[in-house]
Parts: C-alpha cells; structure tokens; sequence
C-alpha cells in the first residue's frame, strides 16, 4: 500500500479510535472523525463508505496480524517458528496488551459488543484450526468452538479489568489449563 495511503488510513484509525473512548458509536459522525483526523470529506469516503465500514476495517486491521497462520519475531516478544496452540495465544495476549490504549478505546461504550463479536469470531475459526474433536467426540463441533471462544473472550475481559496482569505467557497457561481434558 502506498505510504500516503497508510499515513491517511492510520490518520483516520486513531481518530476513530479517540472519538471511541469519548463517545458512544451511535453519536459518532463522520464529519467528527473527518474533524478528529484532519482531512476532507472527500478523503474519508475514498477510504471507508461509511463509519460501521470504518469500524469493520478496524477490527479487520488489528485481528488480521494479530491472527495471522506464521508468527513473527517481533519487538517485545518472538514467537517466530513455534506453531503450538498456548503460543498462538500467547502471542495474540501480546499484542492485545502492546495495544491496551487502542483496546480501551475500542471497548469503551457500546462499540465493545462489535468489538468482541469479530474477536469471538476470529477466536472461533483459530480454535477451529487446533482443536482435536476426536477428544471431544460427543460434542458438536460448533457448540465446542462457540464455548471455547467465549471462554477466551471472558479471560480477555477479566484479564484487561486486573489491567493485563499477570503476563501473557502465564494467563495463556490459564486458558489452557482450564480447556485440558
């Protein structure tokens, strides 16, 4: 994507963002976040149709690396080559904690409900990719993917309220002790 481009969807992401964690969805317009972000009309619509597009794109941005098959070294963590499931969710704790500012902001008011419905989704196709059902042969596969996902999402919001504490490494061992059968 060309570096203009970037800047200007970035621009328009982290206004979106701070308008998120000082107002309710429903009252955000897009001329507030053609204002918040210092552009034209005419820039926000070559970008996003809409703010609920604006919002998918959003989530789309954030969980589309954060969910990505290959793990990559990066800053503050490295996870590059190892494919097992507690790093997988180790690494995405990581990145939900590099983020915290951008997730409370995200989570702030009724934005929250869309918000966790597309992580509970991307939760569900990534268990889905990990989960062996033979061990779970008497439960159907979409009610154990369902669970699980929910499971993950409310050790995320409980893990955010305690301020994302303890690390990752060791909330991840939770998750997993908790899903062992």
């Amino acid at each position: 994507m060309d570096r203009r481009i970037q800047k200007t969807r970035d621009s328009i992401f982290t206004a979106f963002s701070r308008l998120l964690s000082m107002k309710k969805y429903s009252q955000i317009t897009v001329q507030d976040i053609i204002d918040e972000a210092n552009i034209g009309r005419s820039t926000f619509y070559a970008h996003f149709e809409t703010k609920d597009q604006l919002l998918d794109e959003l989530c789309r941005d954030i969980f589309d690396h954060i969910f990505a098959k290959d793990l990559s070294s990066e800053q503050h963590h490295d996870f590059s080559g190892n494919k097992d499931f507690e790093a997988k969710i180790t690494h995405i704790l990581y990145h939900l904690k590099e983020s915290k500012h951008d997730m409370k902001s995200i989570l702030t008011y009724e934005s929250a409900d869309i918000f966790w419905s597309y992580f509970k989704r991307y939760f569900e196709k990534l268990f889905a990719d990990f989960i062996d059902s033979e061990r779970y042969h008497n439960v159907p596969e979409e009610f154990l993917l369902n669970h699980m996902a929910g499971s993950f999402v409310e050790l995320v919001k409980w893990w955010m309220k305690k301020d994302m504490k303890p690390e990752p490494e060791v909330v991840a061992s939770y998750f997993i002790e908790v899903i062992k059968k």
